[in-house]
């Protein structure tokens, strides 16, 4: 934003946008970049490691429009409250700007500023994270909910409670699946579409792409059966051209002519998508493969759990347990052998968690409030988690 006042002393001379852009004439004759051009840098948020600098093509940009941008009109006002140095950010702003719409942008997403900003700004579409919509729901109710300009909410992905969500703020919700190095190759199907009663399915693969679920090996996996889920594209320059400075990351992420997602994912017959997990987060217990974003799921169900996340830690019988740290509901006292015990009646047996820690917050990514799983695993058995087979709290000399 602009200068509204007059700055602090700084120990250099701030320039305000009116001086900066006082006597400039906007170029009109300069030629538009090829889709093969590098259009810029952009760092993976860090949920799984270490982030890493992926360079994207004009091209990604102008086919992501297709899922995120396709509903835009030149009169919507889309809110953007991620940082522009993340793909979310740039994308929302790049697509609405394409569109001919206009973008409001702030510097971080504040759940008591929301609503004013949709009002004061005429807000008409805004992306959101699960978080994002679960603190809106939190909310006291008011009268003039579903009153305001808002009509389209993008939410990666879906959360469970989305009727309520959608009856509340009387808003269209849609979805997609997209990554920083693929732009959005998956949305709600069809496109303009609001998302009705299968709110699990990220949508289908857009025209520009072409998707495989495969195994280990990169042979193709039937239909119903989990596996990851590969991309390539249609049109050159579709997806990220590599990894800045990684060349064995970039050649391990192509491999066999497919750029490997790292995410497992299941196909129904009728072409939808479903996300099951990230491969790094992916659980094994007792002989089982474990979805941590179906065990979140159905906790966060749970009508005392505000947000949740699952982490495999090790088991003293090889493979994985199940933790889960939550974030219970303002106001409600909800005891671990309580929740644990209310959730083995609706979670099949190998899913239920052993281990349960209450906490205030979980640890987030800056840009894109994903919870950050590699640091819950730092410290996964400490004086806070309860035991369900030892029916106690975990001492601090514990593993």
């Amino acid at each position: 934003p602009d200068l509204e006042a007059a700055p602090p002393a700084l120990p250099f001379r701030l320039v305000g946008g009116a001086e900066l852009f006082a006597g400039v004439t906007p170029a009109t004759d300069l030629s538009a970049p090829e889709r093969h051009d590098l259009s810029t840098m952009i760092y993976t948020s860090g949920t799984t490691g270490p982030s890493k600098g992926v360079l994207i093509p004009w091209g990604l940009w102008a086919d992501s429009h297709d899922t995120t941008g396709c509903h835009l009109r030149p009169d919507d006002v889309t809110y953007d409250p991620f940082p522009m140095f993340h793909t979310g950010g740039k994308s929302m702003a790049q697509t609405t700007i394409q569109a001919g719409g206009s973008v409001v942008l702030r510097e971080s997403f504040r759940t008591e500023a929301f609503w004013d900003d949709i009002r004061r700004f005429g807000c008409t579409f805004v992306a959101m994270v699960p978080a994002m919509a679960e603190w809106l729901l939190a909310r006291e109710p008011r009268p003039d909910d579903g009153a305001g300009p808002l009509r389209r909410v993008a939410m990666i992905p879906i959360i469970p409670r989305i009727e309520e969500f959608k009856a509340r703020f009387r808003v269209q919700v849609q979805t997609n699946f997209g990554m920083t190095e693929t732009g959005a190759p998956i949305g709600s199907a069809p496109f303009m579409a609001d998302v009705t009663g299968n709110y699990r399915s990220c949508g289908r693969i857009v025209p520009a792409f072409e998707a495989r679920i495969v195994d280990a090996n990169d042979y193709e996996v039937p239909d119903g059966q989990p596996g990851e889920l590969v991309l390539r594209s249609k049109r050159p320059w579709g997806l990220m051209c590599g990894y800045f400075g990684r060349p064995e990351a970039s050649a391990a992420a192509w491999r066999n002519g497919w750029f490997h997602t790292g995410d497992v994912f299941r196909r129904d017959g009728e072409g939808n998508l479903y996300f099951v997990d990230r491969l790094k987060d992916a659980l094994r217990r007792r002989g089982e493969n474990v979805s941590s974003f179906e065990v979140e799921a159905m906790v966060n169900a749970h009508p005392d759990v505000l947000q949740c996340a699952a982490i495999g830690v090790p088991s003293e019988f090889g493979e994985d347990e199940i933790k889960i740290c939550v974030i219970a509901r303002p106001g409600v006292a909800l005891e671990p052998a309580t929740l644990l015990e209310e959730l083995a009646t609706r979670m099949p047996r190998f899913m239920v968690p052993r281990y349960v820690e209450f906490v205030t917050e979980l640890p987030r990514t800056e840009a894109t409030l994903r919870v950050q799983k590699v640091r819950l695993r730092e410290r996964p058995f400490n004086e806070r988690t309860w035991d369900r087979q030892a029916g106690c709290y975990l001492g601090p000399a514990n593993p």
